[in-house]
């Protein structure tokens, strides 16, 4: 058993701790604080469990944090890539936990948020559904996401518009993974002359 002798604050949220007079080690200063540290307290095992713990849960939300830093991510993907860092299951749950709790991660924006950009990039409903599952959106969300959009006939009509009412058209917004009901309101009589794979186009193209 050790006594804290010391913490002292270091740069970037660090804290040096000094057990029995000497230098210890330096620690993230969450996890000293809820961990409970304090100068006079004895590190026996239990503090030691307590600090331990501790310790993974930040180093899980700091994982977290650089996962989430470049762009949005469903639920499953972070936690995808939480156990790609060898995060322990214990403090990957509660970090996903405690960042849910705090609306940093919300599936249901994130369904949202995906499905416009890519209307707005010019898929249709099925190639947009299609990538919802591969983002690892729960399928109860995705009816949701795609009612906030412009109904997919006449985003089809806007593009066959712009790209003009023949044949290439109907193939490209086929292969863009617009239904054929939308075909049909958005260019009548032309046909995609065989559908495409609707995801074919979305693989190579949406990222």
């Amino acid at each position: 058993m050790a006594t804290v002798t010391g913490l002292r604050a270091r740069p970037r949220g660090r804290v040096a701790v000094e057990l029995d007079g000497a230098p210890w080690r330096t620690l993230p200063l969450e996890a000293v604080v809820r961990a409970g540290l304090a100068v006079g307290g004895e590190l026996d095992r239990p503090a030691a469990r307590r600090l331990r713990r501790e310790l993974r849960q930040v180093e899980a939300l700091a994982v977290a944090r650089r996962s989430l830093h470049a762009r949005d991510l469903s639920t499953r993907r972070l936690l995808e890539r939480l156990d790609r860092a060898s995060v322990s299951p214990a403090a990957r749950d509660e970090a996903v936990s405690r960042l849910t709790r705090a609306g940093i991660v919300d599936d249901a924006r994130f369904a949202s948020t995906r499905a416009r950009a890519l209307a707005e990039r010019g898929y249709g409903d099925s190639a947009i559904t299609a990538d919802l599952e591969r983002q690892g959106v729960p399928e109860e969300l995705w009816p949701g996401a795609l009612a906030e959009l412009q109904p997919e006939p006449e985003r089809a009509g806007r593009l066959a518009r712009r790209r003009g009412r023949g044949a290439a058209t109907a193939r490209f917004l086929a292969g863009r993974g617009f239904s054929e009901e939308a075909l049909e309101a958005a260019l009548g009589g032309v046909t995609s002359e065989g559908r495409a794979d609707s995801t074919s186009w979305f693989d190579q193209e949406a990222g």
